[in-house]
């Protein structure tokens, strides 16, 4: 006699759950519906979820229960240095859902009113956002299919890498292999005649994931020494390639950016160093900056400080704005005196969304391009009387309002800093850029 499964349909799977029932219900444990289901991140790796009535008997299985032990033991985990929060410990995360029904629960005088402070601070502080599509020569063996077939092809991310690396190079913090060697900044730092070296024999990769950032720069560029920093563990990985370049080491930092303590990296103390990253989701971005600005030995008063000696530059290409929490943000205070508070700020990263949610064709260039000049109505209601390109554009200038927010704070604690488009719309709608340097390297 067959045995009977659970009747839960998996769309992405395309079969049914072959776990078996729970008593008499059609469903096994997992897909039986409960009175009051509530899910909660689990508190030893918050990326899966768990039912709140689970969650005891969960923590003595769960899978990631051992490697948080080992985790823990690294002497670069420090758990939420990076997270920010100050004085909003007690701020639990606002998922997607609960900004979307705060949001909706608004009258239409408070929608009227977020609208128009969107705009008014927009114009203010993003009136002034550069496109800077480039694709250095440097790239050309990627660009023009020149390399190892065995490494994976996508023509829209080759070009979104290129550009990264092509900003890099257009503002001087790194050069093509062979270009001349280490070269000296002739600028001295403090006035006390010690000068910066321009050379950067080392970079971290932040989310890396796979690391093919990192293998185009590494293919194209001269770096020493590469970390990679990623939580999740992947397969088809750059890794074994990188390994095979005679002159560069290689170390993966199995860890989330929330927890790593850069200063207490063994191999990379006293080491100038280039951050990097490609698509680095919500908070994730507000944590590296955290990351790499402390002062050195001292993660504590990275408000007060100024840019670790050692950090040369940096490139983080963001992404899911949706994502980003008030606890984690790195220039609250700054969006405070903007008139932006906690909740204001929720409703802004839930408005983010629309702007990828159009066609990502030429037409959603056209509704970028017309950012400053349109006007965005609905104020009646959020989005029954709001066009697709009236919403596309109100998430487009949320998405400026919260990168420039972070290049600001960026300048203000002692980086070059600036904020910029660095491929069209259709290539990627997720096409911002902050790219930053040391003050005595001149752009």
């Amino acid at each position: 006699m067959a045995t009977t499964k659970c009747k839960f349909w998996l769309p992405k799977k395309k079969r049914f759950c072959t776990n078996l029932p729970l008593g008499t219900s059609p469903f096994c444990g997992n897909h039986t519906a409960r009175n009051n289901d509530t899910w909660v991140p689990c508190p030893i790796d918050p990326s899966h979820s768990v039912l709140q009535d689970n969650l005891e008997a969960h923590l003595k299985k769960c899978p990631f229960k051992k490697y948080a032990q080992s985790l823990s033991l690294l002497p670069y985990y420090s758990k939420g240095i990076n997270g920010g929060g100050e004085g909003d410990e007690l701020v639990d995360y606002v998922s997607s859902e609960m900004k979307r029904k705060a949001v909706l629960g608004m009258t239409a005088q408070e929608v009227s009113e977020l609208i128009r402070k969107i705009k008014s601070v927009h114009a203010l502080i993003c009136n002034d956002i550069q496109e800077s599509h480039k694709i250095p020569d440097a790239c050309g063996i990627w660009t023009n299919h020149e390399i190892d077939r065995k490494l994976p092809f996508q023509e829209k991310h080759v070009l979104q890498q290129a550009s990264i690396l092509g900003n890099l190079e257009d503002v001087g913090v790194i050069k093509p292999s062979g270009a001349g060697g280490t070269q000296k900044n002739q600028s001295c730092a403090n006035g006390n005649g010690s000068c910066v070296d321009d050379d950067i024999p080392a970079v971290v990769e932040f989310g890396a994931g796979r690391g093919y950032l990192t293998q185009m720069l590494a293919d194209c560029y001269g770096i020493k020494k590469v970390f990679l920093v990623e939580r999740k563990s992947y397969k088809l990985k750059a890794d074994r390639s990188l390994r095979q370049i005679e002159s560069l080491t290689l170390e993966r930092l199995r860890i989330d950016i929330e927890d790593l303590n850069l200063n207490a990296v063994e191999s990379l103390k006293g080491i100038p160093y280039l951050a990097i990253g490609k698509h680095l989701c919500g908070p994730a971005t507000d944590m590296t900056i955290r990351c790499c600005l402390a002062k050195h030995g001292d993660q504590d008063n990275v408000a007060e400080g100024t840019v670790n000696t050692y950090l040369r530059g940096l490139a983080l290409a963001t992404c899911c704005h949706h994502l980003c929490q008030w606890k984690h943000y790195i220039n609250k205070g700054y969006m405070s005196n903007l008139g932006i508070d906690r909740d204001y700020f929720h409703a802004i990263t839930w408005f983010t969304s629309w702007a990828v949610d159009a066609d990502h064709g030429t037409a959603l260039s056209d509704v970028e391009g017309r950012g400053r000049d349109s006007d965005v109505s609905g104020e009646e209601g959020i989005s029954r009387n709001m066009s697709a390109v009236e919403r596309a554009l109100l998430g487009f200038m949320c998405k400026d309002i919260i990168d420039m927010g972070r290049s600001i704070w960026m300048k203000e604690h002692g980086l070059d800093s600036r904020f910029l488009k660095y491929v069209p719309s259709n290539i990627s709608p997720e096409n911002h850029l902050l790219i930053a340097k040391h003050k005595n390297i001149l752009f």
